[in-house]
């Protein structure tokens, strides 16, 4: 396959919207396992309700996520894409599975050690992310702007699905014995079976679409070692290239740390108040029980629709200032949250709630759809890679955070 000069590919290759799909679903595939997890902590606060589930097991993930996206970044141009994203959704496909046999195991009961197994595979999860989301991201950027927003709408859809199943097997087992675990069962078993969807989608399907085997094409010809391993999946052998004049990873940092700070900041707002303060610190309601899970879903839903909002390209957002004025703004929901916690009803929580799930998706992917412009192939990869840095370390700086919520609450720690 040759590669044709300009950054548009022929008009002759097919698969965009194919490929917009599969990257929807690869999208949604990187983080359901994750937002599993989210949705079913009303079962695990049943089981461990003096361990703040929420907070505690989304602290054991983002360690585990940052660290190993460091160290995936720092050796990004010398990784095997491929290798990288199957063994990420391979990982997410194992470790879902294996809360159910944690679970069937120790027939439903709480303490300590059944926590701490949960634990350990809550931090495999935060593995599977960084693997996932930093080389999907990476790879996606030497593509079509797109793509990336079709990754990060299906990792917006991920939490709206999982919300909504979460809801249907909820109801579908309430007056059954043992309800909620058997809601909880089923619903892992379906996650499961999403994650191994993408890895037959990743490996088999996705290289061999015409337009993502030209853009590869297209890295390699720049220098790009990273899309070898994928090409060779589709039938196209490459000729290593020296990459000219590449930009160090610190090169590209410093010109982008105004995209790189953007999503530290949406995402630690976004995880200072979500989930841990929607379960713990908004007090009891008409709809008792449901109340955290239609705040969850009612999140994860408008978050979704974020993702969607900047195809409308009058509303998007793209200028840096801008930006950064946005973002900033948004740090006014805390004293919102706290003052509607403390003498608002439900209907504003959920309206807040809402505008929190609309503000992170929309920004987020104003931000990833305008950085990665003027770069080749193997910078724009590491550009990627930069970018999913700061966007874990929001999260992780944003989980420990929500911690201070607690202080004042009476048995708090």
């Amino acid at each position: 396959m040759t590669v044709a000069d300009g950054s548009e590919p022929p008009k002759r290759l097919e698969g965009k919207f194919l490929a917009n799909i599969v990257c929807w679903i690869l999208g949604l595939g990187s983080l359901i396992a994750w937002n599993s997890m989210l949705t079913i902590e009303d079962y695990y606060y049943e089981l461990f309700p003096d361990y703040h589930p929420s907070r505690v097991l989304t602290l054991v993930y983002q360690p585990f996520a940052l660290g190993t996206m460091v160290i995936l970044a720092y050796y990004e141009s010398r990784i095997n894409t491929r290798k990288r994203n199957i063994a990420g959704y391979a990982i997410f496909t194992l470790s879902t599975f294996s809360l159910i046999v944690l679970d069937l195991a120790t027939s439903g009961k709480g303490g300590v050690g059944p926590f701490v197994g949960i634990c350990a595979i809550v931090a495999c999860f935060g593995l599977a992310d960084a693997h996932v989301q930093g080389g999907m991201v990476g790879d996606l950027y030497f593509m079509r702007p797109e793509f990336i927003q079709s990754f990060f709408a299906g990792l917006a859809a991920s939490g709206a699905l999982t919300s909504a199943l979460r809801l249907i097997t909820k109801a579908a087992f309430d007056k059954a014995k043992d309800g909620l675990r058997k809601g909880t069962m089923l619903f892992l078993a379906i996650s499961t079976f999403f994650e191994f969807i993408c890895i037959l989608l990743y490996a088999y399907i996705f290289p061999k679409l015409a337009i993502v085997k030209y853009y590869r094409s297209k890295a390699a010809s720049e220098g790009s070692k990273t899309v070898s391993a994928d090409l060779a999946a589709a039938g196209i052998q490459t000729q290593e290239t020296q990459a000219e004049d590449r930009l160090s990873n610190k090169q590209l940092l410093f010109q982008n740390i105004d995209y790189a700070l953007d999503l530290f900041l949406i995402y630690v707002l976004t995880l200072s108040i979500f989930p841990g303060f929607l379960y713990e610190n908004t007090g009891e309601h008409k709809l008792g029980e449901w109340y955290a899970l239609v705040l969850i879903a009612m999140y994860n839903s408008w978050d979704l629709v974020g993702r969607y909002v900047p195809l409308i390209k009058c509303i998007k957002l793209g200028s840096r200032k801008g930006l950064m004025i946005a973002i900033l703004s948004r740090f006014l929901l805390i004293p919102a949250f706290y003052f509607t916690a403390k003498y608002g009803d439900q209907g504003w929580m959920i309206f807040l709630v809402s505008f929190l799930g609309l503000t992170n998706g929309y920004l987020t992917v104003c931000v990833l759809t305008v950085a990665p412009k003027g770069y080749k192939g193997p910078e724009q990869n590491a550009l990627g890679n930069l970018l999913v840095i700061f966007l874990l370390g929001g999260i992780f700086a944003g989980v420990s955070l929500d911690w201070l919520w607690l202080i004042g609450k009476k048995n708090a720690f």
